[in-house]
């Protein structure tokens, strides 16, 4: 997901899933290679660290990007990114300046990376990012979350909360 500001996302550009299943292309390689010479454990945890660093760099590049500074606000506001085209479709719970918690009904960032069969990584490939993305963006933004549905759930659940 690192992008240079001139690249960010443009409503008639690429959405974030596609950009997702170009990236995992690409990585599934990686992991395949990393897996044969080094093993499961070690492919896993350097697909994984990738993808961490990858997303606090974008954050970083969109909290840049932020007119008067990163807030929740700020932080809601570019959600379309991830949910452009259906890529999500979630249930909000509850939105104020210190909370932002909603269910993600449907992934289907997870019905890409199966499809693609990936499942096995897909958590390292998408999940990953969202706690690492608020590192980046803003380190008073927190996730909380017990489950997703990339890894078995019926839904995942998503709490950010902005400590002010």
């Amino acid at each position: 997901m690192s992008q240079s500001p001139s690249s960010a996302p443009h409503p008639e550009g690429l959405s974030m899933l596609e950009k997702r299943k170009i990236e995992a292309e690409i990585l599934k390689e990686v992991y395949e290679t990393l897996k044969a010479s080094h093993g499961e454990a070690v492919a896993k945890k350097t697909v994984e660290e990738s993808v961490r660093r990858s997303a606090i760099e974008q954050a970083r590049t969109f909290a840049a990007s932020v007119p008067g500074g990163t807030s929740l606000k700020s932080f809601q506001d570019i959600q379309h990114l991830w949910t452009k085209g259906g890529s999500l479709e979630i249930e909000v719970k509850e939105q104020s300046d210190t909370t932002f918690s909603f269910n993600v009904v449907r992934c289907r960032y997870a019905e890409t990376y199966k499809e693609m069969g990936m499942g096995e990584i897909g958590h390292l490939l998408s999940c990953n990012r969202d706690g690492a993305f608020c590192e980046g963006y803003d380190p008073k933004l927190k996730l909380e979350r017990t489950q997703t549905i990339m890894q078995g759930a019926s839904h995942c659940n998503f709490k950010y909360t902005y400590e002010k």
